[in-house]
């Protein structure tokens, strides 16, 4: 069997394993689905501005939250994983076994990127059924689109940061330290319209606002066209691929001493 064809097997023994363990699983989709729902009782009534108009906290929340739930499934969840696996020797185990490198990677980073898809799809379902925001039928190329290059980049930068991971117990404080502020700075979480413009500056250097900027636009009633965001996937994909540069030369297999 070639290494596409390993690979494939990968992502179906990653899939059989999710879900063969229905607790977290039911969790890892629920998570972002608890967001969406305390921020729409909070904020679901007040008014935001989007680019051309205003509209329902709702509508802002419903690809924000989808967003989250992309990052948490190829950059937390991945990243957490991988390093886990590590200190327990499978990674060692696996390096040890004729499945190819780039087929082991390739099988956990499709498995988060199917996963991204279904949490994000459970978002946009939920927001359209309970909260009625329109689903981005017609731009639905260009949320796809979001997505693929979206869960590409974070899975790389996922794979990198766990080069400076030292062991599995500090894995969710040095993985939610690079992530979490982001999340706040970035408008995932709060609507940033009266933020200064040297705090927009500094998160235009990150993908995660570009990244939410390319999602958000398809949900926005206001935008006519394609809802393609090219300058924001751009930047996303920038930054995967130093990411993916840097797992490659950092990447480590065995446990740290």
């Amino acid at each position: 069997m070639n290494a596409v064809g390993l690979a494939l097997r990968q992502v179906k023994y990653e899939n059989r394993s999710f879900w063969r363990n229905p607790a977290a699983a039911f969790f890892t989709i629920f998570f972002p689905l608890m967001f969406l729902i305390i921020f729409n009782l909070l904020f679901g009534n007040d008014e935001v501005t989007f680019p051309g108009g205003s509209v329902s906290g709702s509508t802002f929340y419903v690809p924000a939250i989808a967003a989250f739930s992309l990052i948490t499934a190829c950059y937390t969840n991945l990243a957490m994983s991988i390093t886990f696996s590590r200190d327990q020797g499978v990674l060692k185990r696996k390096r040890g076994t004729p499945l190819p490198t780039v087929s082991f990677l390739a099988g956990r980073i499709l498995h988060s990127t199917l996963i991204a898809i279904l949490m994000v799809a459970v978002v946009a379902t939920a927001g359209a059924l309970f909260y009625n925001v329109d689903p981005p039928i017609d731009k639905l190329p260009a949320v796809l689109a979001a997505v693929v290059v979206g869960a590409a980049s974070f899975c790389a930068l996922g794979l990198a940061i766990t080069s400076i991971v030292p062991n599995a117990e500090a894995a969710p404080a040095v993985i939610n330290i690079t992530i979490l502020p982001l999340l706040f700075i970035s408008g995932i979480f709060i609507p940033l319209d009266d933020a200064p413009g040297w705090l927009d500056n500094v998160t235009g250097i990150f993908p995660i606002k570009h990244f939410a900027d390319a999602m958000r636009t398809p949900f926005n009633p206001f935008v006519d066209g394609s809802g393609f965001e090219w300058g924001h996937l751009a930047v996303v994909a920038a930054w995967g691929l130093a990411g993916l540069v840097l797992a490659i030369r950092f990447f480590t297999w065995e446990p740290r001493r």
